[in-house]
């Protein structure tokens, strides 16, 4: 068994047996202990804002109060930050005793992280597939395409959609679609000799997050041409085109053109 495969194994493993897993992806939902948290238990919002905040920069180093708080709401005390890091703590460790140091938020002074090493949270879980992923696409098709398949499992919709106006959710919501769209294409590419069916429904997966993203509309007219349809990946071409000069006032790259000038030369 290789390294990478052994990866495949924990992540899983970690996801399975984690006492605390986090979904971000279409939908903020927390497990503890494989039971559904209810809305009811978090209390307030703020409650659960913190929550996500630090779920958002949990690859930062610890988070210091102070910004926290300004990042998170306009009008802010100590009361606010204390109320809702205690209502994190209750919901995550009910049975705590008092006076003991939580584990799954770690506090270093005044500043505040998520334990990566006990919280699974889909959105880490989603790039570290991604990499094994990348690692494998040169060497090993099989450990790749498992990786990517399950990352690709993992993605129910865009980061935190209810947050989608907080400025502080923006970076890992732009940062888990780039993940998932590399995601497709990727493997989609893998596929398109032995499926290349399944390389035109993972591209049109792709186009349904971003109708722009360019590698998706050359690998449904490789994919098509792979099919014998060469009116379908000459169509393809013409609607990236459209969409193209609709969105951005620009037309397909050089190597777009040149895949469409070989499938037009195609007898």
């Amino acid at each position: 068994m290789s390294d990478f495969q052994q990866q495949l194994i924990d992540l899983e493993n970690f996801q399975t047996n984690a006492v605390i897993r986090i979904e971000t992806l279409g939908n903020f939902v927390v497990w503890r202990d494989n039971a559904k948290v209810e809305n009811k238990s978090w209390g307030r919002d703020k409650t659960i804002q913190l929550l996500q905040y630090l779920v958002s920069y949990r690859k930062r180093n610890a988070l210091h109060k102070e910004k926290i708080m300004d990042n998170l709401w306009e009008d802010w005390n100590d009361r606010d930050f204390k109320v809702a890091l205690h209502g994190i703590n209750k919901v995550l460790e009910p049975d705590r005793a008092s006076r003991t140091e939580p584990v799954f938020i770690v506090r270093q002074g005044v500043s505040y992280q998520i334990d990566l090493d006990k919280v699974w949270i889909d959105v880490e879980a989603l790039e570290q597939l991604i990499i094994i992923g990348n690692s494998n696409f040169s060497s090993d098709h099989n450990i790749a395409k498992e990786a990517y398949q399950k990352a690709i499992a993992l993605y129910k919709g865009s980061f935190l959609p209810n947050r989608i106006y907080e400025d502080w959710s923006s970076e890992e919501r732009e940062k888990s679609q780039l993940l998932i769209l590399s995601a497709y294409i990727t493997l989609a590419d893998i596929l398109l000799k032995e499926n290349p069916l399944e390389s035109i429904r993972l591209a049109q997966n792709a186009l349904s997050i971003d109708a722009t993203w360019e590698d998706a509309y050359r690998i449904q007219m490789q994919a098509y041409i792979n099919k014998g349809n060469r009116p379908q990946a000459i169509k393809t071409y013409m609607k990236c085109e459209a969409i193209l000069e609709e969105e951005y006032g620009i037309s397909p790259l050089p190597e777009t053109k040149k895949l469409l000038k070989k499938i037009e030369e195609i007898n």
